[in-house]
């Protein structure tokens, strides 16, 4: 049986797919959390755009998702990269439901007297200004379709370690992520900070096989982005049991 749209005219399978299709843009997507939340956004319906800077692994990733997948090679410390990579998404799926602010890194020498101002530096870039970056490239195109903020945060950012920088970049992630999602609700916009304990991702060199998955990771978020819109799931903390 045929459907109709608005004006009475018939809309194929494919048309009705796409209206019905939305879209979520993540950075640091070409391994860990960020490939776990594309794949399982994508097997649930949405469509994604790719950002990271490993040309090889998204091409790989974004060529075992098909056509709901969109690779952008770029670096989420710049603004300008970040707004070109949504432009293209938008262009190429016709919006923007969704951005999983997900870029981030460790640092190899902890505390303040052993750390490394060139480490913290770079941290601060990735960890701090790409997050507002992301929220700024997006924040357009989300006012729009009255979209939805992910922000990667951490167990870290809501406790005190010894000396952890990397830590308090975290704590920096859910103070901005509560005040975006202030700010983002007088449009009818949602902000989510998802904070996990530790995972077993390639953020560490040595594998943790008894801690988290990045796929526990991606459902928390799929579960904050798929809640009812009266509902804004502004925190998920998701801990390993082991």
């Amino acid at each position: 049986m045929e459907t109709c749209g608005a004006a009475g005219v018939d809309l194929s399978n494919d048309e009705r797919t796409h209206d019905m299709t939305k879209t979520l843009f993540i950075t640091g997507a070409s391994s860990g959390i960020g490939a776990a939340t594309a794949r399982t956004a994508v097997s649930r319906g949405w469509s994604v755009g790719l950002f990271a800077r490993s040309e090889d692994k998204l091409t790989a990733l974004a060529e075992e998702l098909g056509d709901a997948a969109l690779p952008l090679v770029g670096d989420a410390t710049s603004l300008e990269e970040q707004r070109a990579a949504v432009g293209k998404t938008v262009d190429r799926f016709g919006g923007l439901n969704a951005a999983f602010a997900n870029a981030g890194t460790g640092l190899s020498a902890a505390g303040t007297e052993k750390g490394d101002p060139d480490e913290w530096e770079a941290l601060v870039h990735l960890n701090v200004l790409g997050f507002l970056w992301t929220a700024k490239a997006a924040m357009p195109a989300l006012k729009s379709s009255k979209g939805h903020l992910l922000l990667t945060g951490s167990a870290a950012g809501r406790r005190h370690i010894k000396g952890s920088v990397y830590g308090a970049s975290k704590w920096f992630v859910h103070g901005y992520g509560g005040n975006l999602a202030e700010e983002m609700r007088e449009w009818g916009g949602r902000c989510t900070v998802i904070a996990p304990g530790m995972v077993d991702t390639p953020f560490f060199d040595e594998a943790k096989p008894d801690k988290l998955k990045p796929e526990d990771i991606a459902d928390a978020a799929m579960f904050a982005l798929e809640a009812d819109p009266r509902a804004c799931v502004q925190e998920v903390f998701v801990m390993p049991t082991g």
